[in-house]
Order: C-alpha cells, then sequence, then structure tokens
C-alpha cells in the first residue's frame, strides 16, 4: 500500500476519526487544490469503510479495489461520448440515475456502500438536481463522496449537504522535506520546482519527474513572444497542441497567468482582470481538448485572445516618425 504524504496522513486521520466517533454523516465533499492527493485518500477511506475492521476482508477488498470490480464501490467521473470517441467534460444526469439506482440495492459484502464522484464540480445542472435527492435521502450505510479542487463551482445546495474534508498547501519545510526525502530529488532542483509551483508539493514533484520545468520555461517563452509580437499565433498553436502535451501546455499557461495576475495585485486592475479572464479561457480550452473540437483551433483562437489583451500596443505613425 502507498505510503501517504503528511498531509495526506493528517486527512486520512481526522476522517477516520470521523468515522469510527459516528461523526461523519453519508455526504462528504473532499476538496483542495488538484495533485494534493484527495483520490488517494478517498480511496483509503473507502477500504476502510468497506472492510469493517476486518483484516481478512480488508485484504480481500483491497485486491477487489485494485481491480476496480469492487461491487460496493461505485466511482463516477467522465463517461465516454454516445459514439465513444471522445471522453465527456461533464458527468451527466445517465450517470448520476445509474449511481443512484445501485445505491438502492443491498450491499454485496458487508453493510455499506460508497461511492466516489470526481471531480464533482463536473456535474451538470440536471445531473446535480438528480444527486441533490439522493443526497437528501440517504439509505442506511450509504457514503457519498464528491471530490472537487473547485468546490465552489458546485451548488450551494450541495455543499451544504455535504461535510467538508480540506486539503490545503503544507508548510515550506514540509513540502521540501517531503520532495526531497521521500520522492528522492536533489535540494536545489526541489526549491526551484516548488517555488515555481508555488508551494505546491504534488505539482513541483510532477514537473520534476516530467521535465515539466523545462516545458513551463518554454511556455513562458512563448507567451513573452506573443505578446511581443515576435512569434505567430498559428504556428505556435500547433506546436502546443499536436502532441500529447497539450493539456500540460495549457496548464502551465494557466498557471502563468494566474501567476501574472497575482504579481499585478491591485497595482494594474485593468491587467489583473485580463489576465483572470484569460486563465479561465485556457482551463476551458483545456477541457475543449477532450472533445471533437480540433485541438489546434481552439488553442490558435486562445492565442489570439492573448496577444489581443497582453499584446504590447504598437506605436503610432507619428511616434514612429
Amino acid at each position: 500500500m502507498t505510503e501517504f504524504s503528511p498531509w495526506q496522513q493528517r486527512a486520512y486521520d481526522h476522517a477516520v476519526a470521523a468515522l469510527d466517533g459516528g461523526r461523519m454523516g453519508h455526504g462528504l465533499l473532499i476538496c483542495g487544490p488538484a495533485g494534493l492527493g484527495k483520490r488517494a485518500v478517498a480511496e483509503r477511506l473507502a477500504l476502510h469503510v468497506l472492510s469493517g475492521g476486518d483484516a481478512a476482508h480488508a485484504q480481500r477488498s483491497a485486491a477487489l479495489m485494485a481491480a476496480g470490480t469492487h461491487p460496493d464501490l461505485h466511482v463516477v467521473s467522465f463517461g465516454l461520448t454516445k459514439d465513444g470517441s471522445k471522453l465527456r467534460t461533464e458527468i451527466v444526469i445517465d450517470q448520476i440515475r445509474d449511481l443512484s439506482g445501485k445505491l438502492a440495492l443491498t450491499p454485496q459484502y458487508g453493510a455499506a456502500q460508497v461511492a466516489l464522484i470526481d471531480p464533482a464540480d463536473a456535474i451538470n445542472r440536471s445531473a446535480c438536481n438528480a444527486l441533490l435527492k439522493t443526497l437528501e435521502e440517504p439509505a442506511p450505510g450509504r457514503y457519498l463522496w464528491l471530490l472537487s479542487a473547485q468546490p465552489a463551482r458546485l451548488p450551494a445546495t450541495i455543499r451544504s449537504r455535504c461535510q467538508r474534508l480540506e486539503f490545503r498547501l503544507p508548510p515550506r519545510a514540509e513540502a521540501l522535506a517531503w520532495l526531497q526525502e521521500a520522492q528522492g530529488h536533489a535540494p536545489a532542483a526541489a526549491q526551484e520546482a516548488l517555488d515555481a509551483a508555488r508551494g505546491h508539493p504534488g505539482l513541483a514533484d510532477e514537473w520534476l519527474r516530467e521535465d515539466g520545468l523545462v516545458l513551463r520555461k518554454q511556455i513562458a517563452s512563448d507567451l513573452d513572444k506573443l505578446a511581443r509580437g515576435q512569434l505567430g499565433v498559428v504556428e505556435t498553436a500547433q506546436k502546443w497542441a499536436n502532441d500529447e502535451r497539450a493539456d500540460a501546455r495549457l496548464r502551465h499557461a494557466a498557471d502563468l497567468a494566474l501567476a501574472q495576475a497575482s504579481a499585478a495585485g491591485l497595482t494594474d486592475t485593468a491587467r489583473l482582470t485580463k489576465l483572470a479572464a484569460w486563465f479561465d479561457a485556457a482551463n476551458r480550452t483545456r477541457d475543449l481538448l477532450r472533445t471533437t473540437v480540433r485541438g489546434d483551433l481552439a488553442v490558435a483562437e486562445l492565442l489570439l485572445l492573448w496577444t489581443r489583451q497582453m499584446g504590447e500596443p504598437r506605436p503610432t505613425r507619428a511616434a514612429r516618425g
């Protein structure tokens, strides 16, 4: 079983104490920044619930969960479109209705069932209404856990019916120790990556393992050159969209815009507004890449918006003369 990071262990211990002490209801919102291990904690909690404290049962449940065949664990995420060509960009009502039907059945092992919805903020409006009914009418021994990096996107009616298990960025010293001692990264590299990730150890680890810092610097350079008119939108969009790292490029681009927005603060509200809007546009484009939309066209539209909003103004004829 994979060893938890310190912040995962704290969240797990807190949740187990609440479960065992009868202080946790059926609805739980597990939230916090992406990349901190919420899903791993949720799955370990599910194992705790489904095994009922029995060691032999826990071993069997763990094997079934690893194979994705545990009959009392239901995971809802992005499903395929009707033609099977792409993953959906939202969780739809049919998925929630199917989940509700499963939760209405008698558990096959023990006396509990656990449902994980990840990412919960991708549930569309009609699916939220169906989910609300399930939250309002829980059956005994049924646990409905929603995982979200953006819980504010969930309707207030959903959030109000769930307890919260919140993940936060750990202290810098703890994050650095984990990167160096648990993940084996060199001290200087760990510090550079953690600074670039603004204290997020999960992102820092991912970037160190996948040359993410190199890619991030390339994206920063491309955005700067686009703003200066030194790089073409179409050629850059084709480079960004036409390989397996398209999503990573857009994630770095969105994060770089967010970092610039933080730097702008309240001293340049116009720039802050533009950067915030472009951050949202970049994340929407990431969603579009999972659809049948041509990736290079979607990225070209995004980069054209960047040049219009962030590009340096060209000198007037009088200024040039």
